[in-house]
């Protein structure tokens, strides 16, 4: 994988953006002494920085290394504008192909949903979430929500264990003892 898209991958996954957000990010939104970035989302979302964790930092000081510190987008395409959509969802269609990732999965905006997803099967609280990823609204993030299937069958699977053997005691919880 080349460095650029290496960089763009793991802050659009890590950072839940959305291919036209990639394309906004400019030099002067990094911040490499305190490894940030300040993101601008769209769709009414909240705007805000983002703190890059290590691999994330390490991909885009590799790109930044190529790039150079001209001032302007951080991605750009072939034309030295900023990186657009349809090639973004390019990327996405190959490198998706050779992860072996079905074909309706190959589109740019399952990695915002697959880091809202990551987050909340992690145990992150959808308030948590909501900001990190950026919505403004809290439904969309509850869309995701309901798909972290893992965790609500590991909570099924402990209920009907607890359950299980609380209703062997309720049985004779409340009844009266018996007589010899």
């Amino acid at each position: 994988m080349l460095r650029c898209d290496r960089a763009i991958f793991q802050l659009a996954y890590r950072a839940g953006l959305r291919a036209s957000e990639v394309g906004l990010l400019q030099l002067r939104d990094y911040d490499p002494k305190a490894d940030r970035i300040f993101i601008h989302r769209l769709k009414g979302s909240n705007s805000g920085h983002h703190h890059l964790m290590r691999e994330e930092a390490r991909a885009l000081r590799a790109w930044l290394k190529v790039r150079g510190s001209f001032p302007g987008p951080i991605f750009l395409s072939k034309q030295k504008r900023p990186i657009d959509r349809t090639t973004l969802h390019l990327l996405m269609k190959k490198y998706g192909a050779a992860a072996g990732i079905p074909e309706k999965l190959r589109h740019f905006h399952v990695l915002k949903h697959c880091c809202a997803t990551h987050l909340l099967s992690k145990g992150f609280r959808v308030e948590r979430v909501q900001d990190w990823i950026g919505h403004a609204n809290i439904q969309s993030t509850m869309e995701y929500a309901k798909v972290t299937n893992a965790r609500r069958d590991d909570m099924v699977q402990q209920l009907k264990e607890t359950w299980r053997s609380g209703t062997r005691r309720q049985r004779h919880c409340g009844s009266p003892p018996r007589s010899s």
